[in-house]
């Protein structure tokens, strides 16, 4: 049964019509400097709040404890207690760090999540020739985040890097239809002006395409900015 989670901060539960989908793959993606992992971030908080645990796969050291104490100042200790690490650093790391989830996963866990699921992947491809057999571990390891979110309920948010294809002169997500169709909700986040982002909806089970919010970072998470 479909239920949402709070994004942890009102913006993008404005945007998302009360948060994140409990029983599907929500990937956030966009380019370097966006806000994807202060997103990741904001819920892990809300969730780890709440007394349940936070399974984090982190790839790229993005996640700060500095900027954890920012976000919750009064209450970091019981967050980060929540809080369940995997820190890989090759994309054999990360194949490993998914083998270990099946085993992680009980019922006080109440989030997955992956910052970011290709930067190892692209960084694999760009040094092997085996193209089909890392394509098609990436491919396992969505599965393995579909099953999860669909047997258990339990909300998996991914992020995602760029690229811009100069052929059509288009900006896509690295990983191409492995993880567009592995996830039922996109979310494109983007550099509106200097300190404002954007995040729009690109596809969803119930929400408009293109629906959007612009927002900056504060101490305390994202504060939305109205419309020029």
């Amino acid at each position: 049964m479909s239920g949402r989670i709070s994004t942890g901060v009102a913006v993008l539960d404005k945007l998302l019509d009360g948060g994140y989908e409990s029983d599907t793959v929500t990937t956030v993606y966009g380019p370097s400097g966006s806000g994807k992992t202060n997103v990741c971030m904001l819920v892990a908080v809300s969730v780890a709040r709440s007394g349940k645990r936070v399974i984090y796969i982190d790839t790229e050291g993005g996640f700060s404890v500095d900027r954890l104490r920012q976000i919750a100042p009064d209450d970091y200790d019981k967050i980060i207690g929540n809080i369940t690490f995997l820190v890989p650093t090759s994309f054999d790391e990360q194949k490993k760090s998914f083998d270990k989830l099946p085993s992680a996963i009980d019922d006080s866990v109440g989030l997955v999540v992956v910052d970011t699921i290709a930067m190892l992947y692209r960084l694999e491809m760009g040094k092997s020739d085996r193209v089909y057999s890392v394509n098609k571990d990436l491919g396992l390891q969505i599965s393995y985040l579909n099953e999860i979110t669909r047997k258990k309920n339990i909300a998996v948010l991914i992020t995602n890097q760029v690229y811009s294809n100069f052929e059509d002169n288009t900006v896509k997500m690295v990983g191409g239809d492995i993880l567009k169709y592995g996830s039922k909700c996109l979310i494109a986040l983007d550099t509106f002006r200097e300190g404002i982002r954007s995040a729009t909806v690109k596809k969803h089970r119930s929400i408009p395409e293109s629906r959007s919010i612009l927002f900056k970072i504060i101490n305390s998470g994202l504060e939305e900015v109205d419309s020029p």
